[in-house]
């Protein structure tokens, strides 16, 4: 997939891109709290259903991220796969999830550990990467 700003020359930095705004029909933020970057996102079924009359029609990133979950992937691979910023590609997700054509989980480690890692473990890895 073609990243979104191919195809401007330098001398068009002055104007505004407005690309990630248009795709995501204006909205700027998720409306969902639970994709963080290693939220696990999966497809449904295999093709991705058109929406009904009256309902937004899907971007060719929606298809391309659908395509992509065939195979469980986190938000962050889809980001960089898709090569989208991450806040474009939560909120496609989001309105994915929102149609059920795709569901979001968090990581298992995550899961059975209780939702929260270990203080300690957490401590101890940034002590660890202070002392490099």
């Amino acid at each position: 997939m073609k990243h979104w700003t191919e195809g401007f020359a330098d001398d068009d930095a002055d104007e505004p891109l407005v690309r990630p705004y248009t795709i995501t029909g204006g909205r700027t933020a998720a409306g969902r709290e639970d994709l963080a970057l290693i939220t696990v996102v999966a497809a449904l079924s295999d093709a991705l259903e058109e929406t009904g009359r009256g309902q937004r029609r899907w971007q060719p990133e929606h298809r391309a991220i659908h395509g992509l979950c065939g195979r469980p992937l986190a938000v962050a691979e889809i980001a960089a796969a898709v090569d989208l910023p991450v806040s474009v590609t939560k909120i496609l997700i989001g309105d994915l999830i929102e149609s059920g054509q795709v569901r979001a989980r968090p990581p298992l480690a995550f899961a059975q550990a209780g939702g929260y890692p270990d203080m300690a473990i957490l401590e101890a890895v940034r002590d660890g990467l202070r002392k490099l």
